[in-house]
Parts: C-alpha cells; sequence; structure tokens
C-alpha cells in the first residue's frame, strides 16, 4: 500500500505494572509497515521494572516519547497521552496487547481511503502459553482485507449490534453484521485527531470506556472496517477485566451503564446493548453483595459490606427501573431478548476465556 502523504500517528499506551509484557507490546508497534509514529508511554506511577523499561525504549527509539506520572488510574493515563499527542490521528494499546505488523498501515488507508471519521479491524483473544506463536504471526501482517465496510451512525451499531449468534445469522444473509460490530474498547481503532478535541475519559471510574462510548460515538459521522485480524488481546488473569470484583467496581458499572443509556435514549436511539449492561451489572452487583454478606467472617469473605455497598445497590434498583420504564413496551420486550441471547452467549464466552493459559 502507498500513502500520498505520510502523517503522523500518535498511538498511546498507559503503562502499569506490566514488565512482563511491555516489551512484546511496544516491540510490535516500533516494527509496524507504517513507520510515522508518536509512540507514547505514559507510566501510570507503575512499581516494578516498567518506568525503567519504558526509558531504554525512548533512549533507543526517537519516536517513543515517555511520561512518568502517580498513579491515577487508565482514564488519568489515556488523558495525558491525548493531551501530549501531536499526532493527525490517534490510536490507543494495551501495554500488554500485540497489534499486527499492519494494524496502522491498514487502518490508515481505510480511515483515509473512506473520509472515515474512525477505522477499526478485528481482534482476538489469546492466552500467555500463545504468547511466541501470536507474535510470530503479528510480525508477518496480515493479509490484504477483503471488504472495508463504511457504516453511518455508529452509536445505533454500537448499541444495536452486539449479540453474536445474531450477527453470524445477519452475516449468512449478506447483512455485513461482523463489519458493523464493536464494543467500548479504544485499541484497534484509528481516530481523526479531531474527534478528542473537547473530550476526556472521566478519571476515577473502571468502566471510563463505557461513560466514553456514547459521548465519542455520537460524534462520528462514518466509520470503516477492515475485514482482518490486525489486534491481539492478551487474556492474562491479573487483568482489570479478569481480577477479583468489589462492591465499588460493581457499582461504578452500574453507573456508567446508566450514564451511557441515558445519553442514548436522549440521542433518540434505543439502548439495547446498555439495557444488557445496566441489567446484568445491577443483578452481579445484588449477586456479589448476598454473597459477600454470606460469607462475612469465614475464609471465603474478600471485604466487608458497608451500609452505603447497600444504599449504593438500592438506588442502583431505583435508577434501573426508572430508566427502562422510559422504554416502549415493544423496546422492553426487544431488549429482554436481546438480554437472554446475551446471558447465554457470555456463559460459553466466559468458559472458553478463562479457560485460555
Amino acid at each position: 500500500m502507498t500513502l500520498q502523504t505520510t502523517p503522523l500517528v500518535s498511538i498511546i499506551i498507559p503503562v502499569y505494572n506490566a514488565e512482563k509484557y511491555l516489551r512484546y507490546c511496544v516491540d510490535s508497534i516500533l516494527q509496524q509497515s507504517y513507520t510515522n509514529l508518536e509512540v507514547i508511554l505514559v507510566d501510570d506511577g507503575a512499581k516494578d521494572s516498567s518506568p525503567s523499561i519504558c526509558d531504554d525504549y525512548a533512549q533507543s527509539d526517537s519516536r517513543v516519547t515517555v511520561i512518568h506520572q502517580p498513579n491515577g488510574g487508565i482514564a488519568k493515563a489515556q488523558n495525558t497521552g491525548l493531551d501530549a499527542a501531536h499526532g493527525d490521528y490517534i490510536a490507543f494499546a494495551d501495554n500488554d496487547d500485540i497489534l499486527d505488523s499492519r494494524n496502522i498501515e491498514l487502518l490508515l488507508h481505510a480511515l483515509k481511503s473512506t473520509d472515515a471519521d474512525m477505522s477499526k479491524g478485528r481482534w482476538r483473544q489469546f492466552g500467555v502459553s500463545q504468547l511466541p506463536t501470536i507474535c510470530n504471526e503479528a510480525a508477518q501482517g496480515a493479509d490484504e482485507p477483503h471488504h472495508i465496510t463504511v457504516f453511518r451512525n455508529p452509536l445505533r451499531a454500537y448499541q444495536s449490534i452486539f449479540c453474536k449468534s445474531l450477527r453470524i445469522i445477519g452475516e449468512r444473509f449478506g447483512r455485513h453484521t461482523e463489519a458493523r460490530y464493536f464494543n467500548e474498547a479504544n485499541w484497534c481503532r484509528l481516530y481523526k485527531r479531531e474527534l478528542w478535541d473537547g473530550l476526556r475519559f472521566p478519571v476515577g471510574h473502571y468502566a471510563q470506556d463505557i461513560r466514553m462510548a456514547g459521548p465519542l460515538y455520537s460524534r462520528m459521522y462514518k466509520v470503516a472496517d477492515v475485514d482482518a485480524t490486525l489486534y491481539y488481546w492478551l487474556q492474562e488473569p491479573d487483568s482489570v477485566t479478569h481480577s477479583k470484583r468489589t462492591p465499588t467496581f460493581w457499582h461504578d458499572n452500574v453507573l456508567s451503564a446508566a450514564e451511557n443509556f441515558q445519553f442514548t435514549l436522549n440521542q433518540g436511539i434505543v439502548p439495547y446493548r446498555n439495557y444488557f449492561g445496566l441489567t446484568a451489572s445491577v443483578r452481579d452487583e445484588g449477586r456479589g453483595l448476598h454473597h459477600a454478606n454470606n460469607s462475612t467472617g469465614s475464609a471465603q469473605a474478600q471485604f466487608t459490606i458497608s451500609a452505603e455497598d447497600i444504599k449504593n445497590y438500592q438506588d442502583d434498583v431505583q435508577n434501573m427501573k426508572s430508566l427502562i420504564r422510559r422504554l416502549a413496551p415493544s423496546q422492553r420486550f426487544l431488549c429482554k431478548i436481546l438480554y437472554f441471547i446475551r446471558s447465554g452467549e457470555n456463559l460459553i464466552y466466559n468458559r472458553r476465556i478463562h479457560s485460555m493459559k
């Protein structure tokens, strides 16, 4: 692929206690086929050797910039990277994942050739034992994609197309449903810089990406999907995604889903995905508090439930009911159907992902 111009692409990587996998991630970025990169490593107060690893990269490659800051969470680190970025286009990566060597090349080509606001690729999960194989596969580079699919109104697509089984059926009927599927993650995307003007991640939350989804996607007019696996997502047991839950974690997920639910409704779009996220998060919060309460004083207890935790849960239930009442009866019915489909899929998904070694 030949680009008429070679704009600067800024890739932002929040770094925290990632010494085991950080080099794999950064190497996959520095070995991109597209080379006009600004790689911003934001050391978010890491306590292992990650800061020195970051500094080593900055000394050996002029494209790497390192910012050291006190620990403030992933949202603060992402915001720091956005504030420091000089690129015409913005990308993000998690500090333990692997980028295909053609990731930026193909995403930039798709974005520029279609004049989209964002381009995205496909991704694949992998376990720690697969790391050498994945690194080799990523280094070889993806084949030319069969399709670049362009679609409009990404907020509607985000809310509507999220059940895997229905996406498979849609593909069988030639509806390109897989191309229009994406989630809250910021990786495996390439954004026009101006999308982020005046927009930053809310700090102090676990689910900062869910809170960002509505405001970010509503700014976009057109999205381009590249039909190629361009990103490899490490399933590491110690990550935030797989770590033990707490009442604060559950409550934050409920608030994030509720916030996006309301934002989407205000845009005139039915929040099918956030209906699932909201009701599932309230369910998990209730089950978690019940289990912790029954385990109090035993070896299984991970934390003590406070009166505030109970009050938060009660408020979350009432808020959920209030938001759902804003839906028409036919919308609620379809939301419930999608909820049951997605719940069944998640049982299968969780079993598969947790078995990855």
